[in-house]
């Protein structure tokens, strides 16, 4: 068994989009902005973020729980199903957060799973003019089947 597995993002992308409180008005423009590319993919995202994005972009985004009632949780969990492509995260580095370790966990699921995340406009800026954006993308990551295997067997 390989220690690698090689999935393919689609050309139409998952694209979940979070923004804590304070960002979320810049998020809000920013899907504004780049509403004639976003439109193209499938769009997710935590419960407020989510609401707040359709009624003031008309952009459809499914909804999941408020971060804090666990949509950070459930946005990586569609992640580890494979159902998440990349990650629009404005997060608020200057703001406690009561749900921080949901934002941690969060992160790292997208980096196990090499899922690009951007953190800022800036780094969702680029992600989005990126070349990718149009076209398949392959990426390797771990064999998980053989990480279980390897596992049960020393445990």
């Amino acid at each position: 068994m390989e220690d690698k597995v090689t999935l393919t993002i689609g050309k139409q992308k998952s694209i979940a989009l979070i923004a804590h409180d304070g960002k979320k008005p810049l998020l809000i423009d920013w899907c504004m902005e780049n509403k004639e590319i976003l439109q193209q993919h499938v769009l997710c995202g935590t419960g407020t973020t989510a609401r707040m994005i359709s009624d003031k972009t008309g952009l459809t985004v499914k909804g999941y729980n408020s971060g804090p009632l666990g949509g950070d949780q459930q946005i990586g969990a569609k992640v580890v199903e494979g159902r998440i492509d990349l990650i629009i995260f404005f997060s608020d580095p200057l703001t406690a957060q009561p749900h921080d370790p949901d934002v941690k966990a969060l992160v790292r699921i997208a980096q196990v799973y090499d899922i690009p995340i951007a953190v800022n406009k800036a780094s969702a800026d680029f992600m989005i003019k990126s070349a990718f954006m149009n076209e398949c993308y392959d990426h390797d990551v771990i064999n998980f089947q053989k990480n279980i295997d390897q596992r049960a067997k020393t445990l």
